[in-house]
């Protein structure tokens, strides 16, 4: 639980930055897309391995990162809107719990779930 607590604390900070950064500058590179959570997670996986190697380099190829960039910022994009929606349908299941309503809890918990479990898996 700790782990995914900092997870998204990273990603909410990290992607705070990542917006107002690209407010400022021209696109060259597009990423790879993250269409789902999970293309998301997997772009962060592999993209985050490739910079790692990157960095542990004793010449840092600049142009690849800069390349590699854009596609960590798309999956962190996701990955901060998907939380987003989480969060509110959690807030939503937690005021329907409290008025008895256990149709919205059903239905937003679901949605709460569909969002948050490939974060866990």
């Amino acid at each position: 639980m700790k782990t995914l607590c900092r997870f998204i604390a990273a990603i909410a900070l990290s992607a705070s930055f990542t917006v107002g950064a690209q407010d400022a500058r021209i696109s060259h590179y597009s990423g790879e897309p993250a269409d789902s959570t999970a293309q998301a997670l997997a772009n962060l996986a592999k993209y985050n391995a490739q910079l790692q190697a990157l960095l542990a380099a004793d010449e840092v190829e600049l142009h690849t990162v800069h390349e590699l960039t854009y596609t960590l910022e798309n999956a962190l994009q996701r990955l901060q809107a998907d939380l987003a929606d989480a969060a509110e349908a959690l807030e939503e299941v937690h005021l329907a719990s409290e008025a008895a309503d256990a149709e919205t809890v059903k239905a937003r918990g679901a949605d709460y779930l569909e969002v948050t479990r490939p974060l866990v898996e």
